[in-house]
This record gives C-alpha cells, structure tokens and sequence, in this order.
C-alpha cells in the first residue's frame, strides 16, 4: 500500500495544497516519512487525512467555474464502525458546495471494502446539490463494493456501477474526464425517465 500513490499526472493543472478555496490548502507533505496508516499498512504520505482512520483522498482537480472536483480514494470505506461519509460530507463536501462545487467525480478502484450503515449522509449530500443540477459519481468501484453499497440504497443517491466502471480515465484530461461523466449521468437519467 505504501507505493501506491495519488495520480500526479495533473499536479502541472491544479494542487489542492496551493488552492485556497480548498479544504487542503497550506498542506505540506513529506515524501520519506510515512506516518498514515490503514490498520497496520503505511500509505503513501501524499494522500491526504480528512477525519476517517481507514480511508483517505486526494483532490486532484477542481474547476470552480464548471463547479466539479475530481477526488481519488484509498482504503476501506467504512460507515457502519467509523462513519466514514459523515467525515466526507462534513469536512470536504460541504466546504466545496460552500464555493459552488456541485458535482463530484470520486475515483474508487482503490476502495477495498465499503460497509454500509444508513443512507442519511449520502441523502443530505444529494439534497444540497440537486436544485442546482448537481450529481455524485464513483467511477471504477469494485464489484464487491457496488453490491454492499446497492445494499444500503446509496445507489438513490450516487451514480456508479457498470456504466460508469471500466473508465481508462488517466489517459483523459480533467476537463474530458468531466464531459464523460456528464454525458452518461445525462444518458442514464434519459433512460430511466422513459
């Protein structure tokens, strides 16, 4: 786990620690001291601590004009013993929803496990986003993942599974990543509607 870094390929279009509208702003980091740990495995010290011991993040873009963030994940999310997404909701989302953020693209192929609770905090997320045509989208979630959280209705909420997996997002720019998930969120709402 140690070795498995945040994407960087972007960090020469945006650095949340650089960014004062972000909730990491002012963050400094150390490459050679690892001190984060899911249960006993260091990860890697560019990841970033937000609340929850078993899951951390990274912000690799936000584009405050287009109203999006692109956020990587790592760990166990786990809301049934920790509450992971009330760490989510209160310390990153309702920063970014506070300067307009209303959609959010979350990479989850590093995401081991997810146990579920309630659907409280996913619905509360929704709610503040979906007058202003907002949406939540969890791209490449593991199958095992997918089930436990279809298990606990976050699929009411958030949009993942099979359309959105599979998605060779790292050969894509931001802004192209963003217009991908936009397009299917659209196409899927269209389906269901009929």
């Amino acid at each position: 786990m140690h070795d498995i870094e945040p994407y960087y390929h972007w960090l020469d279009l945006y650095t949340a620690a650089e960014d004062k509208q972000s909730p990491f702003y002012g963050r400094q980091y150390d490459e050679f001291a690892y001190s984060q740990k899911i249960y006993n495995y260091f990860i890697h010290p560019q990841w970033d601590e937000f609340g929850s011991h078993t899951l951390y993040m990274k912000i690799l873009y936000c584009d405050y004009a287009d109203g999006y963030v692109i956020i990587e994940l790592i760990g166990e999310w786990n809301d049934c013993l920790t509450n992971d997404v009330m760490f989510i909701k209160r310390n990153i989302v309702d920063h970014l929803v506070d300067e307009g953020i209303n959609k959010f693209i979350i990479l989850c192929e590093h995401v081991l496990n997810f146990h579920g609770s309630d659907d409280c905090y996913y619905e509360e997320w929704y709610d503040d986003i979906k007058d202003s045509e907002g949406w939540i989208c969890l791209i490449n979630t593991l199958d095992h993942v997918a089930l436990e959280m279809n298990s606990f209705n976050v699929h009411y909420y958030v949009n993942f599974g099979d359309l959105f997996n599979n998605l060779n997002w790292r050969k894509m720019s931001p802004q192209i990543l963003f217009m991908t998930i936009d397009q299917l969120i659209h196409k899927q709402t269209k389906a269901l509607t009929y």
